[in-house]
């Protein structure tokens, strides 16, 4: 049990049954008053975020999310779906909606490592390490014209996902992506 002011942001507890993640919170006290925590609590399977008060009374159970290991196999375009398999049996495949994975799945590349979330045996997450690296294998030649604020140009990686990237960067280099922001971090 959680007392009210224990749940922060990151923090996944049961509202009415429902399971939520809290994505920012503030206590506050107002004059004679008792403390109430303010949160913004988003749904972990349905994504839609609500407003919540936790008064000093309340007893909160904690969401129970069950986090596997997996190995991502291929995408099936034809059907909308991501193959994987089970990090100890590769026969243990089990198949995922484009909506669990999310814009981070264009820089899925086989044999590449994640983690699945569930929730009482309803997986509602694939996630995605936060950092991959890449290889470019498509990149147009650098233009000379006026680079003073840094110059870019568009790129295709191996996984057939465009990105933004400065001037500098080559076909066959290998760069290193943020999944979340899906942004070029660096250059390997």
């Amino acid at each position: 049990m959680l007392n009210y002011n224990e749940v922060k942001p990151g923090v996944a507890v049961l509202v009415e049954g429902e399971p939520y993640v809290c994505t920012w919170n503030n206590i506050m006290q107002k004059q004679q008053r008792r403390p109430v925590n303010q949160t913004k609590l988003r749904h972990l399977i349905r994504g839609n975020s609500i407003e919540h008060s936790f008064q000093q009374s309340d007893k909160l159970q904690e969401a129970e999310i069950e986090t596997k290991a997996a190995v991502f196999v291929f995408h099936d375009t034809r059907k909308n779906e991501w193959v994987f398999h089970q990090t100890s049996d590769k026969s243990k495949r089990f198949t995922v909606a484009d909506e669990l994975i999310g814009e981070a799945g264009q820089f899925l590349k086989p044999d590449m490592n994640v983690e699945t979330l569930s929730f009482q045996g309803n997986m509602f997450r694939v996630k995605v390490p936060i950092k991959v690296e890449l290889k470019v294998t498509e990149a147009p030649p650098d233009v000379r014209g006026n680079t003073a604020q840094g110059g870019s140009k568009v790129v295709t990686l191996e996984t057939g996902a465009t990105l933004t990237v400065p001037m500098f960067v080559k076909e066959g280099d290998v760069l290193r992506i943020n999944t979340d922001s899906g942004e070029y971090v660096e250059r390997v």
